[in-house]
């Protein structure tokens, strides 16, 4: 299964994520201190039957992850979400 991660700002450097799969949520917090920690508490709940998942910053896809590469790689798999949705904001608001 793919799970799908939405993280949010809630706050000054505060973020809020969800994790839903087929359309459901199936867990999700706020307060967390950054988007990492996000990415963490996300994958940390996940059962065995999830092999990946898309992850969405600011309702902004920035891709499709094997769980191993948000483990062991989250602080570049969240500079690419950061750096997607401020390039696709930008195209957006030109």
């Amino acid at each position: 299964m793919i799970a799908r991660i939405s993280i949010h700002p809630s706050g000054p450097a505060r973020f809020h994520y969800a994790v839903s799969a087929e359309g459901e949520e199936l867990y999700s917090d706020d307060g967390l201190g950054s988007i990492i920690h996000c990415l963490a508490a996300a994958i940390e709940g996940m059962g065995e039957e999830v092999k990946a998942a898309e992850l969405a910053y600011g309702d902004i896809v920035s891709g499709t992850y094997p769980l191993e590469v948000l483990a062991t790689r989250p602080g570049d798999v969240a500079q690419h979400a950061i750096n997607t949705t401020t390039a696709v904001l930008q195209v957006l608001n030109a």
